[in-house]
């Protein structure tokens, strides 16, 4: 079993997707599936579908976030530097329950967590 798609509702879509390309490597799922202010529709390496959508009134629990696994922590640390060169404000990644990981809230109105396993 994989995981389908994941569908998320956006304060930004177009910031959204932004973020998902510039630094997670998302692109968009092709298909004639629409990529604008309103929805767009990305697609991972293993070719799970994340889907935006345009919501005023985004609320997620305080314990939802979508996680990104790196194999490295230097990848982490490498994300870390591109989202803070890229003007994020993001608290340095720390070690935690054998993990090397931060946390940052996404334009879009939802927390992004970063990690990869530690030796």
């Amino acid at each position: 079993m994989k995981l389908n798609h994941i569908n998320l509702g956006v304060t930004d879509v177009p910031a959204t997707v932004e973020l998902f390309q510039t630094y997670f490597g998302l692109r968009p799922a092709g298909g004639g599936m629409p990529l604008n202010e309103r929805m767009a529709f990305l697609r991972d390496d293993a070719g799970s579908l994340i889907s935006v959508f345009k919501a005023s009134d985004v609320t997620y629990p305080r314990v939802f976030h979508i996680g990104f696994l790196q194999d490295t922590p230097e990848q982490v640390r490498a994300i870390y530097q591109q989202l803070t060169d890229g003007g994020y404000s993001i608290p340095p990644p720390s070690e935690n329950h054998g993990r090397l990981t931060f946390y940052f809230d996404t334009p879009g109105g939802f927390v992004v967590e970063v990690e990869s396993f530690l030796g």
